[in-house]
């Protein structure tokens, strides 16, 4: 399509006559032969403008004969075996070249100078939010825009959505998706722009994840004793975000309550024999035992048998090589989670 913009630039022509039709006559010719061949015309990538002017070219046009039709063909093809090397064209094009090639922060800062917005479908940048965000977004509008948003957004990710609203909200914007039939797309569009617009106005996150997640995770990795100290703590501090971190840790002692029974096997087969057996004789204590009672007892009976002998077997190991061995296992679980393999229990499901 880059190749038809310079056919797109001058006056109507007269069809029919060669010596006088214009570059934006030649590209209207062919485009129609390209259409008549079968082959599909990505016309959306070019500037609304230039659309608007080929559709109303090819309206005014009626036919061109055999010889002018071979002239442009030709024309147009000396014109692309000319080309040596094509750009994108403007900042904004030249962004999109270098995503992901040049820092987000450089990206940002070169959008906001040229008062270039991100391209593409706004709706489906909206859909590529995290649920949490978009259930953000949604309790922040009237309930006819969130209509709208629940309906563009992917069926799936709607319903996680409305499970994170409170119930008279969810039923509320449920039933308005039924009076959105009457919506125009100009709307759905002028909705969606502004959506994006939103997003982009928001100021760069230094960190990708929650305070929360960040301490949640510092303290997965920290001795019990540390551990308890701090959220002791942070209950006499904020309550309600030492609550969330409670939430957000992991530690071995927490697999009976965050793992599935039947994801047992699959986890048992992630982590060597050595390092288990260290972890389970290592779990002596009180509040470790249920998870080395969850852990045999889903597995199958040959393997939980000699895993049992081997730790009926071995001494106790020292408090350090337990802990270490504990967390690998509890590593092993989070590398399945990352890749899809097992889910997590959230702390407030059964």
């Amino acid at each position: 399509m880059t190749a038809l913009r310079p056919f797109a630039a001058l006056p109507r022509p007269v069809a029919g006559r060669p010596d006088s039709l214009t570059r934006k006559a030649k590209a209207a010719i062919i485009v129609q032969f390209i259409l008549n061949e079968g082959a599909d015309v990505p016309l959306s990538s070019l500037p609304e403008e230039l659309q608007e002017e080929l559709t109303v070219e090819l309206g005014n046009m009626r036919y061109v004969d055999r010889a002018t039709l071979d002239q442009v063909i030709e024309e147009f093809t000396e014109e692309l075996e000319s080309v040596g090397l094509s750009f994108p064209g403007g900042v904004a094009g030249a962004l999109d070249r270098l995503d992901g090639k040049i820092s987000a922060h450089t990206a940002r800062r070169l959008r906001k100078e040229a008062g270039v917005r991100q391209l593409g479908d706004p709706w489906e940048r909206i859909g590529n939010l995290p649920v949490d965000k978009i259930a953000e977004m949604v309790t922040s509008e009237s309930i006819e825009i969130a209509a709208v948003l629940m309906t563009k957004i992917n069926v799936t990710k709607a319903a996680q959505v409305l499970g994170k609203l409170p119930g008279p909200l969810a039923r509320r914007i449920t039933y308005a998706v039924s009076k959105t039939s009457a919506i125009t797309p100009e709307t759905v569009d002028r909705i969606g722009l502004a959506l994006a617009a939103q997003i982009e106005a928001e100021p760069p996150r230094a960190f990708s994840s929650t305070s929360v997640d960040r301490v949640g995770a510092i303290l997965n990795y920290s001795a019990d004793r540390i551990r308890d100290d701090v959220l002791e703590g942070l209950e006499e501090t904020d309550k309600d975000f030492a609550e969330a971190v409670r939430k957000a840790i992991f530690t071995f002692a927490n697999i009976p309550e965050r793992v599935s029974a039947a994801d047992v096997p699959k986890i048992s087969r992630e982590v060597d024999n050595d390092t288990l057996v260290t972890a389970l004789a290592g779990a002596r204590s009180e509040e470790l035992a249920p998870a080395v009672d969850f852990l045999l007892d889903n597995m199958s009976k040959r393997v939980a048998a000699s895993l049992r002998e081997e730790v009926g077997d071995r001494p106790v190991p020292r408090a350090k090589d337990a802990e270490e061995a504990q967390r690998a296992v509890i590593d092993a679980i989070r590398n399945l989670v990352n890749v899809g393999e097992i889910k997590l229990v959230e702390p407030e499901e059964e």
